[in-house]
């Protein structure tokens, strides 16, 4: 192989220089960790969680698909937790369609999402997988609309979302004063959240459906409202409704 001349190669060096210069200034970025965007052990208990909905999900055989509600609001609970909107009508979509196949049996579209969002999700780095984002997008429009097709309704809409969060935060404001009343007010935190939970199964929001019939129950006859601990306990589930309408304002 003949030599190149030292003028070629000083020229070819010249060129080459930017973007040599470039690609050593990227490496330390790149050797440096991501930072987590969630909480260590919260990232864990999703994990964990959703393994134990995908044992769930392939056992419906045998135990029926209600059995798999359980673990759709475990998630849930932890999608509060997070405070992640794309995480929260990710899982607002498996509600939904959990609560549809409840009434008929699942067609196979409803199936097959159902199936390959837990796939997706199942990775090992959980929520800090840097499709995380991408992936609960794709999988909340999916689900939402795998679940629309058997409700027969018309589709929900942003404008009727927002119109519906923003009545709702009206409902949890007034079940704020009427717990902070003196007693509290039994009667109109049983009615407003039984409106509430209809309101919300009526456009598909069964994730917010769930937490307001959760809070109904809660209320119970109101004997034992006075108790701190009760009202403690009723006071962190309007919280978690207020994060949940958040999401969906948001």
């Amino acid at each position: 192989m003949a030599d190149i001349p030292e003028d070629d190669l000083a020229e070819t060096r010249a060129a080459m220089a930017p973007t040599l210069n470039a690609t050593a200034s990227i490496l330390p970025l790149l050797a440096k960790n991501r930072q987590a965007r969630f909480d260590p052990q919260l990232n864990q208990r999703w994990q964990t969680a959703l393994r134990n909905l995908t044992g769930d999900w392939g056992m419906r055989h045998q135990t029926g698909e209600v059995a798999v509600r359980p673990g759709v609001f475990a998630l849930y609970q932890l999608a509060l937790e997070s405070g992640d909107g794309d995480c929260l009508r990710l899982v607002e979509g498996l509600a939904s369609v959990i609560d549809r196949i409840e009434d008929v049996s699942p067609s196979p579209r409803l199936v097959a999402a159902f199936s390959a969002c837990l796939e997706s999700l199942g990775d090992p780095r959980g929520l800090e997988h840097d499709a995380f984002t991408e992936r609960a997008q794709h999988f909340a429009e999916r689900l939402t609309a795998v679940a629309g097709e058997l409700q027969e309704t018309a589709a929900r809409s942003a404008v009727i979302d927002r119109l519906f969060a923003g009545d709702s935060e009206d409902k949890v404001s007034q079940m704020r004063d009427a717990l902070a009343a003196l007693p509290p007010d039994a009667y109109a935190l049983k009615t407003l959240s039984a409106q509430m939970a209809l309101e919300a199964e009526q456009i598909g929001m069964y994730g917010i459906m769930h937490l307001a019939r959760q809070l109904n129950r809660a209320v119970g006859d109101g004997a034992h409202l006075e108790l701190g601990s009760v009202r403690t306990g009723i006071a962190r589930q309007l919280d978690q409704l207020s994060a949940s309408l958040a999401a969906v304002d948001g």
